[in-house]
């Protein structure tokens, strides 16, 4: 299993040292990747019809994820980078594919792009998005990508895009890989047929099986199941480090093939500490 790290990005500030600082720390320690979260704006909860239940709102602080990895590919040498997960559909597609070659070519082919529906349809109105059609978009933004990735001139009249006889340059020197998070069950076997891996929720590896038997169902099924990975999350803050060791080895045994390590705090010591532990722990 490779070990990453989620960027806390919620928690972690604006400071561009700090910012530094953690990246080329995760990197010398060893960590394969680092993991960082998209939205484009942040809903305000008071709104009329918010469901409470969700995770972010206006006040978490969310980097944009390109802009970022392509600054940290100027001070780093070996560390990946991964969206987990870049909501596709409420953007252009040609644009997120010449973004995404970008970060590939200045971090000399350390990206990742993992992407995902989401679940804001506010975020998808103020973007001039359709929510009720992102699952469909999105499988096509796919077959789009991989095209523009790999020929000089792409020709598309689909159902969402049309490009009348152009393409990206510079392309990436080989097609980047890409990942599907989410939970449905449209997702599982959309990740297991059409991506390089799946992105799962982060928790216990009990609750998240029926998840994963799913999709590695999926997979067989689609003769893929040795060309694609599993990547999890482990929360420093949800999960005590007493347990650490059962969790990892409870995602092992569902096939996980990569977990990125959340270390939640208050200071970049407290994210580092935590980072250094786990990697003492379990030898990234």
């Amino acid at each position: 299993m490779k070990f990453g790290v989620v960027f806390p990005q919620t928690q972690i500030g604006a400071d561009p040292v700090t910012l530094r600082d953690f990246a080329q720390a995760a990197e010398g320690m060893g960590y394969h990747h680092i993991l960082a979260y998209d939205h484009v704006l942040g809903a305000n909860p008071d709104r009329p019809g918010w469901d409470t239940g969700r995770p972010y709102t206006y006040a978490d602080m969310f980097h944009e994820p390109f802009t970022l990895f392509s600054w940290m590919a100027g001070f780093t040498e070996t560390i990946g980078f991964m969206t987990g997960v870049l909501i596709l559909p409420q953007r252009q597609t040609a644009l997120v594919a010449k973004q995404a070659t970008q970060v590939d070519l200045l971090s000399g082919g350390r990206f990742r792009m993992g992407i995902g529906v989401g679940w804001n349809a506010v975020e998808y109105n103020s973007l001039g998005y359709d929510f009720s059609t992102r699952g469909a978009r999105c499988e096509e933004q796919i077959a789009i990508l991989r095209e523009l990735w790999t020929r000089e001139l792409v020709d598309i009249d689909g159902r969402f895009e049309t490009i009348d006889d152009a393409g990206i340059n510079p392309t990436p020197k080989q097609p980047i890989s890409i990942w599907i998070g989410g939970s449905a069950d449209v997702v599982l076997g959309r990740a297991a047929c059409l991506s390089d891996g799946y992105v799962a929720q982060s928790g216990a590896p009990e609750q998240a099986k029926p998840f994963c038997d799913k999709y590695w169902a999926y997979a067989y099924d689609c003769g893929r199941t040795d060309s694609v990975g599993l990547h999890t999350r482990l929360s420093t803050e949800s999960v005590p480090e007493s347990e650490w060791e059962s969790y990892v080895a409870g995602w092992e045994s569902l096939g996980a093939t990569e977990l990125a390590v959340y270390p939640h705090g208050e200071v970049l010591d407290d994210y580092l500490a935590r980072l250094q532990r786990f990697k003492d722990m379990f030898g990234v």
